[in-house]
């Protein structure tokens, strides 16, 4: 084969056989095809998109790239949670301690934070001594032991995409739908789930901004998914204001273990009890939807999803004195409040500039290698469609310097807009596509 053909014929928006699309990919990545005439290839992609065939096997093909994970050792149906990235988004942590609280093994790679969105591994590593460098033999052995793991991606899983990302990000082709589904996708084949269930986030904080870009995202993933033999589901969930009240990585933990002892905000209740549904029903646990919440609500009040979190933690080395008494995690020398300036009704909350503030604040990272300060963040005190008198707080801003929490100030009430009419909380589900 030669490279320019095969750029030819998808210039020509001609469908590629499978053998092309994989011969491209494993040369790529093996690095016999250089950057410039992949650069050409996925620009051509960019103008002419991908057929059903061609968007699965290009996601095999990046599966198939490096490392997958065997874990057929696993007992029982392995359901794997996905998002795609928000502010404030602890989902990930609750559901730890309900789905294995129900007996669903849920065995979970995860990434680090880039850019205002946190990473569920950072928010994690905000507990002292938590260890999320698992060997697969620890991770298998945790999952059949307690039922959870999660483990930090290794660059071994998937490196193809980890390649062509980073191209894509400088070609000005990262937001082509078919090329978002099977970077995400290609990750979630290779950790070796049965199951997925796809958290797809739009609005302001999150990376799709409207829904019916986001809908294309998860038709696209869900297909990749069922033409790979895996159950898939995708949830479109309201991302234009912070999900629940903690933004930051030791608040949001803190936020998590309130909401497993029973305190949990409607907001993050309403998406983590939708998404938990249908890995419940994905696992084979519950029959339909309403017996599920059942399920769910009850591991909640009987304090078996908050023991499961605690067992989590301490398996991975976690100090779970912390998780006890988790405002010992919030420990940022600087509390300020932020006053209304006006009376009215909170009709907007940017979620992506709260979630600027906080890296401001030194919450989240530029650059992969960037440190992040995890006892820094924002509090919000009042959410859409809450009354606000002036100067009633609106929210609180935790951090260690000065001008940094000046900086996050000014872009906090920037966030909020304030009105005289009343106005509803916004819906959470957006959509669900099956």
């Amino acid at each position: 084969m030669r490279v320019t053909d095969l750029i030819e014929k998808k210039k020509a928006n001609k469908e590629l056989t499978k053998e092309e699309i994989h011969w491209f990919i494993k040369n790529y990545t093996l690095e016999n095809i250089p950057d410039y005439q992949m650069s050409a290839f996925l620009m051509a992609v960019y103008f002419n998109g991908l057929s059903k065939n061609e968007l699965t096997e290009l996601t095999h093909a990046m599966r198939s790239s490096g490392d997958t994970l065997d874990l057929s050792e696993i007992k029982g149906i392995k359901v794997d949670k996905h998002s795609s990235g928000g502010v404030g988004d602890k989902v990930t942590l609750i559901l730890i301690g309900i789905i294995g609280a129900l007996d669903v093994p849920f065995a979970k790679m995860s990434g680090r934070g880039l850019g205002y969105t946190g990473g569920t591994i950072d928010k994690l590593e905000s507990i002292p001594g938590f260890r999320s460098d698992l060997s697969t033999r620890e991770f298998i052995d945790s999952v059949n032991s307690i039922n959870v793991a999660i483990a930090a991606q290794t660059t071994e899983l998937a490196p193809a995409d980890k390649k062509l990302y980073a191209l894509r990000d400088v070609t000005a082709t990262v937001d082509e739908i078919s090329l978002i589904a099977s970077s995400i996708m290609s990750k979630k084949l290779a950790s070796g789930c049965d199951g997925i269930v796809l958290d797809v986030t739009v609005g302001s904080g999150a990376f799709m901004k409207d829904v019916e870009s986001a809908r294309k995202l998860a038709q696209k993933m869900v297909e990749i998914g069922k033409n790979s033999d895996k159950e898939t589901v995708a949830v479109l969930t309201n991302m234009d204001e912070p999900l629940g009240y903690g933004i930051g990585n030791s608040i949001e933990i803190a936020e998590a273990v309130r909401t497993l002892k029973g305190y949990g905000m409607p907001d993050v209740l309403e998406v983590v009890y939708t998404l938990g549904a249908y890995m419940l029903l994905i696992a084979k646990k519950a029959n339909n939807i309403g017996e599920a919440r059942v399920l769910m609500e009850t591991a909640i009040s009987n304090g078996s999803a908050y023991n499961k979190f605690l067992e989590f933690v301490q398996n991975q080395g976690g100090d779970i004195s912390y998780v006890k008494n988790y405002d010992a995690l919030i420990n940022a020398s600087i509390i300020r409040e932020v006053n209304a300036e006006e009376s009215g009704y909170i009709h907007r909350i940017d979620a992506r500039t709260v979630g600027e503030a906080v890296m401001a604040l030194g919450g989240g990272r530029e650059n992969l290698d960037d440190e992040i300060d995890a006892s820094v963040g924002v509090v919000l005190n009042k959410k859409i469609g809450d009354q606000v008198k002036r100067g009633q707080i609106l929210a609180y801003i935790y951090g260690n310097d000065e001008n940094k929490v000046d900086t996050a100030y000014e872009m906090i009430v920037s966030a909020y807009e304030i009105n005289e009419e009343r106005i509803e909380r916004p819906k959470m589900i957006l959509d669900i596509i099956q």
